[in-house]
């Protein structure tokens, strides 16, 4: 298994996103909350305290928090609010978020020091958002 120390407690800030309005669309997710959504610029963190990872989302619209252990499964609320069955387990420096819901959505983060490639996936729908390392 890939040592995700050299990702952990760094910041980093959404650069670019494609095709996120569709997968909120696809998600249900309402007119006002997706142009909200898909104006903010987020900065996630990955940090890990005795084997619980916490991955925290900051924006002016909303800041998240959820911890986990790779394997086991939690209950989340996600950002526009569905209530989730997730499950993250670890490729390499790929993290895979799989939620359980209403509609099934695949979140795979693949952590660099330079950057974080998320890739959501929804039916047959991807949107593919790169975050930057902040200074």
């Amino acid at each position: 298994m890939a040592d995700l120390a050299p990702v952990l407690n760094k910041k980093y800030k959404l650069a670019s996103s494609e095709n996120f309005d569709e997968v909120m669309k696809a998600l249900g997710v309402g007119w006002m909350t997706r142009k909200v959504g898909g104006s903010v610029s987020p900065v996630i963190e990955l940090t890990e305290s005795e084997g619980v990872y916490t991955l925290t989302s900051a924006s002016t619209f909303k800041n998240t928090e959820i911890k986990f252990k790779f394997g086991e499964e939690f209950d989340e609320e996600t950002p526009d609010g569905r209530k989730v069955k997730s499950i993250i387990t670890q490729e390499g420096t790929k993290l895979i978020h799989v939620q359980k819901g209403e509609k099934d959505t695949t979140i795979v983060r693949e952590f660099s020091p330079e950057e974080v490639k998320m890739v959501i996936t929804v039916d047959d729908i991807v949107s593919t958002r790169i975050y930057k390392v902040l200074p």
